[in-house]
């Protein structure tokens, strides 16, 4: 199985969606395929400037590494140095917060990853979460 385009980009309404049902701050959202390569990109209107390359630098982050914002954001507290040094060797970046979600299929399967920004780490997951339960795929944040 591999994400598709339709999966992506429900994927990326949702999780504006789910933002504006919620009240939080205008949100951006990247998908990638397991490739790291973008699929769809919905930015709100209102969201503030390089959204974009936040996004996608929390799921470039995840697939990098193989694991969610969440396992990123300890492992950067714990081996911070190493967490530094690896920001030069990606080149779309890596923010090790939540907010970047791996989507996988119902085996596991690792699809790709998505990046969502714009509000706390927390509600950006929360939507980012919402949005691939919409698509009918598996959410793994690493936690």
């Amino acid at each position: 199985m591999m994400i598709t385009l339709d999966h992506a980009l429900t994927i990326a309404r949702e999780t504006l969606a789910e933002g504006k049902r919620r009240g939080f701050a205008p949100l951006c959202c990247v998908v990638l395929d397991r490739g790291g390569h973008t699929l769809a990109l919905l930015r709100d209107e209102n969201a503030s400037i390089y959204r974009p390359e936040i996004a996608n630098g929390k799921a470039a982050g995840c697939l990098g590494m193989g694991f969610g914002g969440r396992e990123l954001a300890k492992r950067a507290a714990a081996q911070p140095m190493f967490i530094n040094g690896l920001q030069a060797a990606f080149p779309k970046g890596m923010l090790p917060v939540p907010g970047g979600v791996l989507i996988r299929a119902e085996d596991g399967t690792l699809l790709g990853a998505v990046g969502v920004t714009g509000d706390t780490s927390d509600n950006d997951e929360i939507c980012a979460l919402a949005g691939i339960a919409a698509a009918r795929l598996q959410a793994d944040t690493g936690a």
